[in-house]
């Protein structure tokens, strides 16, 4: 999301233009209907629309954050609720501004009353604290929203013990476990360093179960990548949905514009990344980058789109290596280190530097003279070709027993996986873990078919000591190696 400094207006809060007063009491009752149908139509929205929601807008129309020209207004949709165009909207046209009085982030938190015991406190923690102390106060400036709100998303933090079976053997579930357990230790240290501590401040019990919520609510609704803004929950722009039609992410930006009827800040404002028509819902992208694993921690759902199916493989130098330090070196010196992450997606290349790593891993043997001091500035091109027949086979045998291990975990068949997402008829979480393990058996299954592939060919790859005798001039057209006889 970029961040945009030039001066912003907004034509509804501009000056109002003056004109001689005739005292006509006639044309001034006439005048004003209009003016009054016009506010009480900008204020309705569907029936169907929950009272809460209704409520919440009528506090930002009562604010001054959303006016009769703001070309949205909450609607439902296919997701349950989202914000609809009242008019067509031109690609890039701004769709909102919120001012900055009405952001939730860690200055917010600075400014409130619990901010003195939270300034030392992760900025996630201290956001999670302030909107649980905000959602059970009576008299909180943002009850409203809070009343919005959901109990819960689909992520999988809130799963059950058996929909998280459902996706028995996932890196998802893994993932989502230790971020669970991530979660409960923040909570204990938390609740015995600050929650309990000051009572006068937190005179409500808060729960693992409300800090979960609190943690799901930013992963979900919170914004980022804004200027000096990492965290940052945004009233009425979070009530946009996810879309993969939009492909650009420059759609939300900082603005300094009129906030009040004299006054001026900082704005957080959302163009629309598509053309619109009346009645169309209005989409953002959350993130281009994310696999569909982490959307479904993050949001709670996934794409049907391949596209973000992805596997991370996860290789080590081990400590006990008889080379660990100079292998660690070379490493740290090409941007990895001891351990690696390399994600996978499904129907892309390989990342370049996995298989050099793999090289330098599984290096030993007659080739381990590589690791010499000598060869340390010009080694890691030496791994990015094939090193020796022995050392190749062996990072084939290790990635394609790292595959079979991993597809030996989960409980079904892709063909049973796709059979399930055909038939439909899922509910939402089970749609989600279908589709997670369906994706990553095959991420899995296309690895394993690249290594197999390779070790089909390993007889015809060229290894080092053959390139360096070509280098010599020593090895023929035919790859003969070539004596010379003394005179």
């Amino acid at each position: 999301m970029a961040s945009v400094f030039s001066v912003h207006t907004s034509t509804f809060l501009s000056p109002l233009k003056t004109t001689k007063f005739r005292p006509n009491f006639q044309s001034l009752h006439t005048s004003q209907k209009p003016f009054l149908i016009n506010s009480l139509e900008f204020k309705q929205l569907d029936p169907k629309i929950p009272q809460q929601v209704q409520t919440f807008w009528n506090w930002l129309c009562d604010e001054g954050v959303v006016s009769a020209k703001t070309p949205v207004k909450p609607g439902i949709v296919a997701e349950g609720l989202g914000l609809v165009a009242k008019r067509d909207i031109a690609k890039g046209e701004t769709v909102l501004e919120v001012p900055r009085r009405f952001w939730i982030n860690p200055d917010a938190v600075a400014e409130s009353d619990i901010g003195n015991v939270c300034s030392g406190l992760k900025p996630w923690i201290s956001v999670a604290l302030f909107l649980l102390r905000e959602r059970w106060r009576d008299d909180s400036k943002w009850k409203y929203y809070m009343d919005v709100l959901p109990e819960s998303t689909d992520s999988t933090i809130y799963w059950s013990e058996e929909e998280l079976y459902e996706i028995q053997g996932t890196q998802l579930l893994s993932t989502t476990m230790g971020v669970k357990d991530y979660v409960q230790n923040e909570f204990q240290k938390v609740q015995e360093e600050v929650i309990l501590r000051n009572k006068q401040l937190f005179r409500f019990p808060i729960t693992l179960d409300d800090f979960f919520w609190a943690f799901g609510m930013l992963r979900s609704r919170a914004f980022s990548r804004l200027r000096n803004q990492n965290l940052i929950l945004v009233p009425f722009a979070d009530l946009t949905n996810h879309s993969a039609r939009v492909t650009t992410e420059d759609h939300a930006h900082e603005v300094r514009g009129p906030a009040g009827l004299f006054s001026w800040d900082l704005l957080f404002s959302l163009r629309s990344p598509l053309k619109l028509k009346a009645g169309d819902q209005f989409f953002i992208q959350y993130d281009l980058n994310k696999s569909n694993a982490d959307m479904a921690l993050d949001y709670g759902f996934i794409e049907p789109s391949s596209g973000r199916d992805a596997f991370t493989l996860t290789l080590e130098i081990s400590e006990s290596d008889d080379f660990y330090g100079d292998k660690l070196d070379i490493a740290e010196s090409n941007g990895l280190g001891e351990t690696a992450y390399f994600d996978i997606k499904l129907g892309q290349s390989l990342p370049p530097a996995l298989i050099p790593y793999l090289r330098l891993v599984a290096l030993g043997g007659t080739d381990a003279f590589l690791l010499e001091s000598i060869f340390r500035n010009s080694v890691w091109g030496h791994l990015e070709l094939p090193v020796s027949r022995e050392n190749e086979e062996l990072i084939c045998k290790v990635v394609r027993d790292a595959c079979k291990s991993a597809l030996s975990g989960y409980h079904t068949t892709i063909e049973e996986d796709e059979k399930l997402l055909s038939e439909g008829n899922l509910s939402s979480r089970l749609q989600i873990a279908v589709g997670i393990r369906a994706g990553e058996k095959k991420v899995l299954q296309q690895i394993d078919d690249i290594f197999r592939e390779r070790e089909l060919e390993l007889d015809e790859l060229e290894y080092y000591q053959e390139r360096r005798l070509k280098d010599l001039g020593l090895v023929g057209d035919q790859g003969d190696i070539i004596f010379w006889e003394p005179k």
